[in-house]
């Protein structure tokens, strides 16, 4: 019958038969947990009486002594096991974590380097005892207490004779090193921690005896978040361990990432003692699931890594999730066991440390036989080689292939490499050599030593010497030991590879370094990264999709700043970036593009004779001026026919030279404005035309004072004989000058820009400057038109061959007509458009002024002739006079 190691309930252990002591545990008390220690599998006695012989020990004989305690144990469901002795619990079973026991072999490569170093401790061999840490809280001191009092299990004694127990180890947890502080700190005893740095164990004032050897990680959270900044990760999960190290760290994440503006998709704070738990490892897969986040970054010291890899990841698959993990060494052990895609190419922060010369050929050469106080060594021996022990001696081995070396072990067993754990572990026994060094140099009455005489001391005087410890270590990076003066860390990024059965690659994809300036603090290959199976690229990680140009974004209420609908721009206004919460006003002379990602220059705009419609106009102005012309040449050259004299003559050619004038300053509105044809543009349009309206206002006066002169007496006849009429033009133009004289000595008409009436133009026209100053000006204009039509109407139906007044009513209508109806689609219209209608407005009105009132005078000079002699206006006379009998 094959006989095991049990821990009992009462915290002891015997080597019994299992099979009956669980069945009779099982009636008597069903809610018992066993732990049971099955390493390996024995095939005689003699193998289990040999290792039972070296007391889960590695040591190493020496004249001062340095105690370690590693996390080579670990708890594992067994519930296969448990079934096959008809148990419907769950046993806890010991299975044995052989990646740490490179720590061992990091403490026994750097006591051998300084044994062999005559110029560090000189005449003094130093030793170490390593032990693996409980797995239960009662028996986690038992090994503690038995390393610090000797042989024998009694407090505050120390039964040793041959060597003297100076430091401790403990690692890389800091929960181990908090513990094991309580009980220190009663005698003082110093204890390094070679784990990761911890600002809660850092204060002396709470633990006075622990020096941590590893820089400080106080970069760590800028690192993890830059990493996020660099691929554009937005919406990154968290799942961090409920310890001190934990809840300190996840403020400055949240800090950094608000900072960057990266946002928390779930935060998931996972108790330490609730890993087998289902209900806790459903809660937190239901928030990876929901969040719908592709990155989560796992933080936490290596015993959490271990223990939540173990119970939760190698049992459920995580497909689609980049993992961002600060720890290293807990995936080297564990990754035979995820399934191929559930722990895929994780992105792993690593501390950068330099290379040790030599212990890569130091642990190809470790062999029990030449370590023969390692039980940890003949472990690994008789489980990866089927090694045994021989009959006679628990120190010679057989059935050994020849030449095993750990060289040969899978990675997923041990890896080769040397882990930062363990350099720092390395760090700490030289710092420890060289604290003990200075502090027998500098102590005169020091006894010399060696030569069988004992070193005598207190391990308490190495505190200060401790504390104030700095050199560089043999790879030439600097070791402190006083939290104050620490460096911070330089990271090294990598990549690892998982692949079946424990084949896996380790790339260092990029590395962190603080003290690089700032903007090259990361270096990243993105080419060389691995990135989970489901991914093809680079992977996103975004509550939204990005709002790219010419979008701005727009927060969805109640929700992280993360989550957003995209927005187009408004008009005018461009987003050049992406993700902008506001897009940006062009320029009043730019505008927006059409997909309002750029802004343009606008083009300039003005009514130029080189356009179609400025070109049409200024030639009908030009041939319109030239017909007025020639209507005074036809006028000049029968200049003393009848129907030329008639209706005051003086009074025609006046008209005809302003309608003229009318025509040509039309040309005043076409072209570039300038601030010369903006100040002319309104001011010679007034004049002109107030004298052109004047003049008519002067004929149509005159021909009603001819024909009142018979019938109204000699008053008539004095208005009529001493001009009166011809008085009109200048006192009606006077007033227009005064009233455009103030307009320009007030507010005068100025060159100005509108940027906003046409998309993509700047239309540059005449402001008028005064707006009441304009309105003045045309109203004073339409006083005179309207008097000069209401004159001309009411003396319409006078007799005479020549009697313009029919023509002049009608010219009038037409002129009033066409300025009633400029005035509301002039202001209905913008740019060079504006201008365009006034032009017309102009040419118009001169037209009909030109066509009603000359045109039929014109026809009966070129055309009907006979009609312009004096025989053809007594024949009218005549038969105007007999027409009433």
């Amino acid at each position: 019958m094959v006989r095991y190691p049990v821990i009992l309930p009462n915290g002891t252990t015997n080597t019994i038969n299992a099979n009956s002591y669980l069945r009779s545990l099982h009636y008597k008390s069903p809610d018992t947990i066993f732990v049971l220690q099955l390493p390996f599998l024995v095939s005689s006695l003699s193998e289990k009486e040999c290792l039972l012989t070296k007391k889960e020990t590695a040591y190493k004989s020496g004249d001062v002594l340095i105690a370690g305690f590693f996390p080579l144990q670990y708890m594992e469901i067994a519930k296969n096991f448990a079934k096959s002795f008809g148990w419907d619990r769950n046993a806890e079973m010991v299975s044995y974590n052989f990646n740490n026991y490179q720590f061992i072999l990091a403490l026994a490569f750097a006591v051998e380097e300084i044994n062999k170093n005559p110029h560090l401790l000189p005449n003094i061999t130093m030793g170490f005892s390593a032990h693996s840490n409980g797995i239960r809280y009662h028996l986690l001191y038992k090994s503690l207490v038995l390393s610090l009092s000797g042989k024998d299990f009694i407090l505050n004694y120390d039964c040793k004779r041959e060597s003297q127990t100076v430091v401790t180890l403990t690692g890389p947890a800091g929960q181990i090193s908090s513990q094991y502080a309580t009980v220190l700190d009663l005698y003082r005893f110093p204890q390094l921690n070679f784990g990761r740095f911890d600002p809660v164990r850092s204060d002396h004032r709470l633990f006075p005896p622990v020096y941590q050897i590893a820089p400080k990680d106080t970069s760590l959270a800028f690192a993890i978040v830059s990493l996020m900044v660099h691929f554009s990760w937005k919406w990154v999960g968290l799942l961090i361990s409920e310890d001190e190290n934990g809840l300190w760290m996840l403020p400055q994440l949240r800090q950094e990432m608000n900072k960057h503006k990266v946002c928390t998709a779930f935060e998931h704070i996972l108790p330490l003692s609730s890993y087998h738990e289902v209900t806790e490892y459903l809660s937190f897969h239901r928030k990876i699931r929901n969040s719908f986040s592709t990155v989560v970054l796992l933080y936490g010291d290596n015993e959490f890594m271990f223990n939540l890899l173990n119970a939760y990841f190698s049992r459920s698959l995580s497909l689609g999730t980049v993992w961002v993990i600060n720890s290293l060494s807990t995936f080297l052990y564990r990754m035979k066991y995820f399934l191929l895609y559930s722990f895929h190419a994780p992105l792993i922060f690593s501390h950068h440390h330099g290379e040790i010369s030599g212990f890569n050929n130091f642990i190809k050469t470790v062999n029990p036989s030449k370590y023969p106080e390692d039980y940890f060594l003949a472990l690994v021996w008789i489980r990866s080689f089927n090694c045994t022990f021989s009959e006679s001696s628990c120190v010679t081995w057989k059935n050994c292939p020849a030449n095993a070396s750990l060289e040969w072990l899978p990675r997923y067993i041990f890896n080769m490499g040397m882990m930062e754990e363990s350099y720092y572990l390395y760090n700490a026994v030289y710092a420890v050599a060289q604290a003990l060094h200075e502090m027998l140099i500098g102590q005169a009455e020091a006894q010399p030593v060696g030569n069988g005489r004992k070193l005598q001391f207190s391990p308490f005087q190495l505190h200060p010497f401790l504390k104030n410890i700095h050199f560089n270590n043999p790879a030439g990076d600097q070791v402190i030991l006083d939290g104050t003066k620490k460096l911070v860390a330089e990271y090294d990024i990598v990549n690892l590879c998982n692949f079946p059965e424990g084949l896996r690659q380790v790339v260092k994809v990029g590395n962190f370094s603080p003290y690089a300036p700032h903007g090259h603090q990361l270096s990243l290959s993105n080419d060389n990264i691995e990135w989970p199976i489901l991914f093809t690229e680079t992977p996103q990680s975004d509550c939204s999709e990005s709002c790219g140009p010419g979008f701005r974004k727009s927060l969805q209420e109640g929700k992280s700043v993360c989550c957003f609908d995209c927005i187009p721009c408004p008009v005018n206004e461009i987003s050049n970036r992406t993700d902008l919460e506001q897009c940006v006003r062009c320029p009043d002379h730019q505008y927006a593009n059409t997909e309002k990602n750029l802004c343009l220059l606008k083009s300039e705009s003005f009514l130029d004779s080189r356009d179609p419609l400025g070109m049409t106009l200024v030639c009908l102005a030009l041939c319109l001026s030239a017909l007025t012309t020639a209507v005074i040449g036809i006028f000049t050259k029968h200049n003393n026919t009848p129907i030329v004299k008639a209706n005051n003559r003086a009074l025609s050619y006046i008209l005809l030279i302003s309608l003229n004038c009318c025509f040509l300053c039309s040309l005043l509105f076409i072209g570039h404005p300038n601030t010369a044809t903006c100040v002319l543009q309104q001011t010679t349009f007034g004049v002109v035309f107030t004298v052109a309206v004047s003049t008519v206002l002067a004929k149509t006066v005159t021909v009603v004072l001819a024909f009142s002169v018979t019938s109204s007496g000699r008053r008539m006849r004095w208005l009529l004989v001493s001009g009166m009429p011809n008085f009109i033009i200048p006192s009606c133009t006077l007033i227009q000058l005064i009233l455009s004289g103030i307009w320009l000595g007030t507010s005068p008409p100025f060159v100005d820009t509108d940027a906003h009436s046409e998309h993509g133009h700047v239309i540059i026209l005449c402001n008028k400057g005064s707006a009441t100053a304009f309105c003045c000006v045309l109203g004073y204009l339409g006083s005179l038109a309207l008097a000069s039509f209401t004159v001309a109407f009411l003396a319409r139906n006078l007799p005479d061959t020549f009697n313009e007044a029919k023509f002049l009513t009608f010219s009038m209508l037409v002129f009033c007509s066409v300025w009633v109806t400029f005035l509301p689609v002039y202001h209905s219209t913008k740019g060079k458009t504006m201008v365009a209608v006034e032009v017309f407005s102009i040419l118009a009105s001169s037209a009909g002024l030109l066509g009603c009132i000359f045109v039929p005078k014109c026809y009966i000079i070129l055309l009907r002739p006979e009609r312009n002699s004096l025989h053809g206006i007594q024949g009218k006379t005549h038969s105007w006079r007999k027409k009433p009998s």
